[in-house]
């Protein structure tokens, strides 16, 4: 059974952040976020979060731009050009389309977790891209953190 977590940073502070990983035997955090180096992302920012996974828990970090919606994807949602709905379909159709099945080997993300900037995961292609993977292989377990 391969385990994959999910994770937002948003409101959580980082000692709950970086303590959830650890306890829950995160080897590595793939970030999903198009934009890794926002001045929003406080300690997520990419060099710090990279440096903090390292320090504090010995996480490694991988940005997969690969598992993220397109800008304009994600434009259309925020504007509500389209509804959740759709924005699942379209994006389902977008991570098809790059095989993101056949870029990575479930082995590869056994223990891994998916991060992105929402709070939950019930909004977040940070889950979709759990569950279409979960499609994909069979032997998946999702845990949302």
């Amino acid at each position: 059974m391969i385990k994959i977590f999910t994770i937002g940073f948003t409101q959580k502070t980082a000692q709950n952040f970086f303590e959830t990983l650890g306890k829950v035997g995160v080897k590595k955090v793939i970030d999903t976020r198009i934009n890794n180096t926002s001045q929003l992302s406080g300690f997520a920012k990419k060099n710090d979060l990279q440096y903090f996974l390292q320090s504090l828990k010995s996480i490694d970090y991988d940005h997969q731009i690969s598992l993220a919606p397109t800008k304009n994807l994600l434009s259309q949602y925020r504007q509500k050009e389209m509804s959740w709905e759709d924005y699942e379909k379209a994006f389902y159709q977008l991570i098809s389309d790059r095989a993101i099945d056949k870029q990575f080997s479930p082995e590869s993300l056994h223990c891994s977790c998916l991060l992105c900037s929402e709070a939950k995961p019930h909004y977040c292609h940070r889950r979709l891209v759990a569950e279409y993977l979960q499609q994909k292989w069979r032997d998946v377990e999702i845990c949302h953190l």
